[in-house]
Order: structure tokens, then sequence, then C-alpha cells
């Protein structure tokens, strides 16, 4: 045993493979339930759920051990993976939120006859194209790992074979990410371009790769923001990942998606898939196009500002939770691109705001899985139990279930002492520290709407009478899951300082920042 961990140790420091060991773990027991699934039978197939367990568990115990070489910024295969504290953060979501919704899929495959153990490879192989995403500081890293994930999401979109909506949701979301996959293509293409007329004697290294961040940075300092190419880079990069994080105006797949893949994978989603999706366009935005701050500053207020009001108004009108919630998270995409708006202004103005960035993406997965978790335990054979008036009655009908809802519902639309609100604070604030006062005020309005939809779920559930819905059944695993997300969601309301700390080591500065 001894010589095993020696060995492993020597494996970590040596720089090398061991970077890769987390996403090893999740893709050997992928690989792993490809195999076995076959040999169980329909009694034994909660098995595949545990090993993708284990996967996400051994993933995280490296992921822990990589926090010594995280902290002075680790770099491998010839520049093109960096695991710093930015990727031990955004790998910690993935990672959690993996695990959760694992624990809240099984029974409902089950319930929908579809449990195979494809469902949690693609889920597996999906967190590793995330984790990618994270720690790649190469373009070709880059786009593997958003492909990677992308494609496990089109198949899990439209995992209920039987269900026509599952099909449709999947088949809109295949040709709206692959046309968003082909401008992000041509974005990177460019900066490629860009890269190669470099002048590497400025960052002191010998024939790095043209695609390294590092390279293209020191180019399109060069250009200037005035620059033709570098101005058609910003745009279409930013372009394909807003598809990604549904924001205005690239959000028309998200409620169709929302509304038909299986509710567990439309919160692996709604969570996952954008926080990766953010945290790549914040490694480019901080590395590649901080120098050109100035423009992307103002695209992105543009679209936050769009984002929240189309989000919000169109949210009012809906009647399915699915879709709802799915308009609902483009606003929250809204508050989150404002922190990133903060964070472009000023040295103070860059803490603050990419705190709450941080903090947001954080608290934002608990409560959005949990608020989908509530609709999971609805799930019942032939029901699907996501429109409004299947939450009629929930607290007489199941008490529990109906307090973890309200306590979700009333973070999501930022009620104290919840962590919504805290999230919500700490981008206001920053907006109001970089001078930002009109953005604030808009911020702040856009609560309001919030409210009242959010509060029309919490109606249905404790006014409404429940005519003859069943008492919804919930599993140990579910009562986990619960457990979790509702502690998550009060501490880092009530108590914020351990997981402000936590989004605070998250932050990396770019070069040449005057404020470090």
């Amino acid at each position: 045993m001894s010589h095993m961990f020696n060995g492993f140790r020597s494996f970590m420091q040596e720089g090398g493979g061991g970077l890769l060991l987390p996403e090893m773990m999740l893709v050997l027991f992928a690989l792993g339930i490809l195999l076995t699934d076959y040999l169980l039978e329909a009694r034994d197939k909660y098995f595949n759920a545990l090993m993708a367990m284990l996967g996400v568990m051994f993933s995280a115990i490296c992921l822990w051990q990589l926090r010594n070489v995280a902290d002075r910024g680790a770099i491998g295969f010839s520049n093109s993976l960096l695991v710093d504290p930015f990727f031990l953060f955004f790998g910690t979501i993935f990672l959690i939120a993996t695990a959760l919704v694992i624990l809240l899929s099984v029974r409902y495959l089950e319930i929908e006859a579809e449990n195979h153990g494809e469902y949690y490879a693609l889920m597996l192989l999906a967190t590793v194209g995330m984790m990618f995403m994270a720690s790649g500081y190469d373009l070709i890293v880059q786009f593997l790992g958003l492909e990677t994930m992308a494609l496990s999401f089109y198949v899990l979109a439209g995992f209920l074979r039987r269900d026509r909506r599952s099909n449709e949701g999947a088949v809109k979301y295949l040709l709206l990410g692959a046309f968003s996959s082909a401008i992000l293509a041509y974005g990177f293409s460019i900066l490629y371009g860009i890269g190669a007329m470099a002048n590497l004697s400025s960052i002191g290294q010998s024939l790095p790769p043209r695609t390294n961040l590092d390279v293209i940075a020191v180019a399109v300092e060069a250009r200037g923001h005035a620059d033709l190419f570098v101005l058609l880079a910003l745009a279409t990069v930013a372009a394909g990942l807003f598809f990604k994080v549904a924001a205005v105006p690239f959000h028309q797949w998200a409620p169709d998606v929302y509304e038909g893949a299986p509710t567990p994978i439309t919160a692996y989603i709604s969570v996952a898939s954008k926080t990766a999706s953010f945290a790549l366009l914040l490694r480019l935005l901080l590395t590649v196009f901080w120098p050109v701050r100035v423009d992307w500053g103002m695209l992105i207020a543009a679209v936050a500002i769009a984002s929240l009001t189309i989000g919000n108004l169109a949210a009012i009108t809906q009647t399915n939770v699915k879709r709802m919630l799915a308009y609902s998270s483009i606003s929250h995409v809204g508050y989150i691109l404002l922190g990133i708006v903060a964070a472009a202004s000023t040295p103070l103005g860059f803490m603050t705001g990419m705190k709450g960035v941080a903090f947001y993406l954080f608290v934002y997965g608990f409560m959005t899985i949990g608020a989908f978790a509530v609709l999971i335990v609805l799930q019942r054979q032939g029901i699907i139990g996501d429109e409004l008036n299947d939450l009629n009655g929930l607290y007489r009908r199941s008490p529990l279930s109906a307090l973890v809802l309200l306590i979700f519902m009333l973070s999501l639309a930022g009620i104290p002492p919840l962590a919504g609100f805290v999230g919500k604070y700490f981008i206001l604030q920053a907006l109001i520290e970089t001078g930002h006062n009109r953005l604030a005020l808009l911020g702040a309005l856009y609560i309001v709407p919030a409210l009242y939809y959010y509060f029309r779920i919490v109606m249905h559930a404790y006014l409404k009478e429940p005519g003859d819905a069943p008492v919804p059944i919930i599993t140990l695993g579910q009562k986990v899951a619960f457990a979790v997300l509702c502690f998550v969601t009060v501490a880092a309301g009530i108590y914020p300082e351990p997981f402000v700390r936590l989004a605070t080591y998250s932050l990396f500065f770019p070069a040449g920042f005057s404020g470090h």
C-alpha cells in the first residue's frame, strides 16, 4: 500500500500526467460502467449509479491532491493545461453538481424505464469536458472540452427515446448547438491567426504553440482594441459562448430543451453546462481579451440588460415550471454578466465583481438543482409533474417537499437571509463601487418580477387544493440530496464567510493587473 501512495505522490509531482488524474478517474469509471452495464439484471441497474458516484469521489480525491501544485499554478502538456485555484474551484462545482444529479436520477430512470448505464457514463464524460474547459490554456484543448461536454448533453437531452418532447428538444439543442460551435470555432481560428503574428520575445518562451492563450494575449495587446480582427474575434467568441450560457439573444433553445429533457438532465444542463461555459468565458476574457476590456465591457453590459429584461418578462407568462425556470435562469445569467462588467472597470471592481461572480455561480448551482429536485420527486408513472397545477396542495401532500421548495424559491428570488440574496448583494455592491449606479438600480428593480413568478409556484404549493394527486415518494438518495442542497442554500446566506473565502480563492489576476 505504501508503494502505491509513493507512486501516486511521485506521479503528481512530475507535473505531467498527474495534472490529469481527476479527468482520468472519470473516464475510467465511465468506461467501466459501459463495460459492466450489459452484465447487470434490470433489478441491479442501481449499480451503475454507485459506480458513477465512486468515479466522482475518486476524481474529487485527485482534485484535492492537486491543491498544493495548484497554488503555484502548475502548467503542463506544452503549456496547454493550467491547474490553478480557478480550475479547482470550478472543478469542485462540476463534481458536486454531478453527484447530486446522480442521486436524483436513480428513481427517475426507474419510473421512465430508461435505466441504462450510458446515462451515467455520459454524465461523467460531460464532466471531463467541463474540467478541460476550466483548465485548458490552449484554444484546441478548450474547444475539445466544450465539444465533449456538448455532445454528451445532446444525447442526454434526448435520452427519453419514447418521449416526443425529449426528442424534439434534443434535435433543437443539437442544431443550434452545432451552429454556435461553428461560430466559436470561427472566432478561435481568428485568434489563432492573430497569435501566429505574436512577438514571442516579449513572453520569454521558445516557440510556444500559436494557440496558447499567453501568445494570443500578447498579439491582441499589440494590435489594440481598434483592430478589426480583434473585434471580429471578440464578437464571434462571445456569441458562441453566449449561446452556451443561454444569454439573450442566443437563448431560444433553453425553454424547449429544459422542458423536453429528463428533469435531472435539465438541472444538470442548467447548472453544470452553464457554469463550465462561464469558466471558459472568464478564462478568455481575463487573458486573451483583457487588453480590450473596454470593448467587451460594453458588449456584456448590453447582453446583461437584455437577458434580465427578456428572462424575467417571459417567465411571468409561463405555466410550465421547467420553462419558467429556463427563463428565470436567463435572468440569472444577466446578474452574473453584470458582475463581469464591474470586474472590467477598476482594480477594486475587479476584486468585488469577480468575487460576486464566483459566489453567485457556486450558490446558483445548489438553488437551481434544488428547484428541479422537487419536480423530480413529483414525477410518477405517466405524469411528468412539471406544470404549475401539479404542485397544487404540495404542502398537504408532502410538507418536506413544500418546505424545501419554499427555501429554493425564496433564494432564487433573492430574499434574505438565503444564498441568492447574498449573491445578488455582491453583484450590486460591485456595480455601485465602480460607478455603474444605473445598472445596479436595474438589477435591483428586476427582483420585483422575479418575486411574482417564484411566488406563483409557492402559492400553488401552499394555497391550492391538492385534488386527487398522490403523496410524493422521496427515496433515501433524494433525501440526502435535499439535505445537502438546503444546507448550502441556507448556510451560504446566514454565514457566507467560508463561501466567500472559497470564491476569493478562485480569483486569478490578468497580466499587468494594477491592483495585484
